[in-house]
Formats: C-alpha cells, structure tokens, sequence
C-alpha cells in the first residue's frame, strides 16, 4: 500500500513544474502509517496540496501534517472522518479511544471544533464539504481548481 501510494504522488510530481501541488483526486484511507509517511515527504517537500475530491478516514491526516496555509478545497472537496479502530488477526475493527483522542488533538482547532459540534469521532462517518469546509479553508485559485 505504502508503495502504491508514493507512486501515485510520484507521478504527481514528477512531472509538475516547481510551484505544482499535489492533488488529491480521492482517497478512501488505508493504513495511517502509510499516510503519515507520504504526508511527512510532502510536508517537507513545501509543495501545496489541492483536496479536489474526497480525502476519507486516514487521508484526512493531511490537515495533521501540512501546514493549512498549504492546503486548498475545490468545489469537489469532501473530508471524511471517523473513530480510529485496529483490525485484529481475524479481520475483525475494533474500537481504538486512544488512537481517536490522539488523531483528534493533531487536527487543526477549526477542524476539530467542527468534528465537536457534528458528534465526535464515531463509526459513523461525518463529512466536512460544502459551505462549512471553505469556511475553513481556502478555495484552490481558478488555475488549480
């Protein structure tokens, strides 16, 4: 997974001129780890990044590890969150308050007063789109979105 994901952001920008961004056309999640790890090369990178579509469950991290001033929304921007869990050796998701408490205190204030006032972080996925995400951050400029 890890390397499936560092090709894909590879090819992103490889090809891109030096002030590219990166965008995110659409991520369901997958291992935090592998997240954490891309977001960290991309943090370090100072390339922005563009939510142009939906960024689920660990692709949120995003907000955790790039500076805000470094993210845009397009009109096509969702973020999607909830609970952490762990899989066990039979496949099985079960609950991980620890991990959710520690997600939840990376997010931005913003963000995380948004996940407050929708519940929490439960099970259930809750999704950041629409007016209430550019009210959180800025729209990516007409030439990138």
């Amino acid at each position: 997974m890890r390397r499936l994901i560092l090709t894909a952001v590879w090819v992103l920008t490889a090809f891109a001129p030096a002030s590219a961004e990166v965008r995110i056309l659409a991520s369901a999640g997958g291992e935090v780890g592998d997240y954490l790890s891309v977001f960290s090369t991309l943090r370090d990178s100072g390339e922005k990044i563009a939510i142009d579509g939906p960024c689920l469950s660990a692709c949120t991290l995003v907000l955790s590890a790039i500076p805000g001033d470094r993210i845009c929304v397009t009109p096509r921007a969702i973020f999607g969150f909830h609970a952490a869990q762990w899989v066990d050796q039979h496949g099985r998701k079960l609950p991980a308050a620890d991990a959710t408490r520690l997600v939840t205190a990376t997010y931005p204030a913003a963000v995380r007063n948004w996940i407050n006032q929708h519940g929490g972080l439960t099970r259930r996925l809750i999704l950041l789109r629409g007016r209430e995400l550019t009210a959180l951050f800025p729209a990516c400029d007409n030439s990138t979105g």
